[in-house]
């Protein structure tokens, strides 16, 4: 399982739970430290599809099950071409994004430098959740201020001129996130569309204190995918039965 996300966690935590099956969870390693698994864990890449088919293949893999984050496209479209090349089922597990809802203030982006775009040019103060490899575009708008939320701490070289930056992982409670924005005199919200309950809390905060918020969508799909994590259960033991339920995922 390709992991790093809530749902790879849930999911090896029934994988492991379950004499049926073996698993080992492959975490890319960008987070220093990552929540413990009951899986086996390997760190790092595997060198593009190529290398993971050969790894699948190595390693008599039954199933590929792509539990990365919605935005980590490249990863996704590799385990897609790996899990052709040497005939298994590659099972995507992609949670819905979030939706707009009344009272939501939403500028809808397809990129990153369009997210930097939107901010304008009357200076902002803009909370920053968007991971730590896409800050280096706004290092080009030191007009704004900026509060950057991160698991770990950025590379300094990636942080914009006027940042403050704030260590922590979900989930977050909804007062603690209009305390935020408050204390930290927040006009806009710039983050990507991942869905999920851990980090939602931002947006109902965003409305509640009417901020706008500039919203990064996702990336095109690479395959088929089921929007949970009991979603991709149900397929797996209905695969172990071999009733082929992984057709066409």
């Amino acid at each position: 399982m390709l992991g790093g996300t809530t749902e790879a966690r849930e999911l090896a935590r029934l994988i492991a739970e379950d004499g049926r099956f073996e698993g080992t969870l492959s975490l890319a390693g960008m987070t220093r430290s990552p929540v413990p698994s009951p899986l086996d864990v390997r760190t790092g890449g595997f060198g593009g599809a190529d290398g993971l088919a050969d790894y699948l293949q190595r390693n008599g893999i039954d199933v590929l099950v792509d539990a990365t984050h919605p935005f980590a496209s490249a990863i996704s479209a590799n385990a897609v071409a790996a899990a052709a090349a040497v005939g298994i089922p590659c099972l995507a597990v992609r949670r819905p994004p979030w939706e707009e809802v009344p009272g939501d203030r939403w500028s809808r982006v397809p990129d990153i430098k369009s997210a930097v775009g939107a901010l304008g040019e009357e200076p902002r103060r803009v909370f920053l959740t968007i991971g730590r490899k896409d800050l280096a575009p706004f290092r080009d708008t030191p007009r704004h201020s900026y509060v950057v939320r991160s698991v770990d701490p950025p590379p300094p070289g990636l942080l914009p001129p006027d940042a403050t930056v704030i260590v922590a992982r979900g989930p977050f409670a909804l007062a603690d996130e209009e305390r935020l924005l408050r204390d930290h005199r927040i006009d806009t919200v710039v983050t990507k569309n991942s869905g999920g309950s851990a980090t939602a809390a931002k947006l109902a905060a965003a409305r509640n204190l009417g901020l706008p918020v500039v919203m990064v969508d996702r990336p095109p799909p690479a395959g088929a995918a089921v929007p949970t994590v009991e979603d991709a259960w149900h397929r797996l033991i209905a695969h172990h039965a071999g009733t082929g339920a992984l057709r066409g995922v």
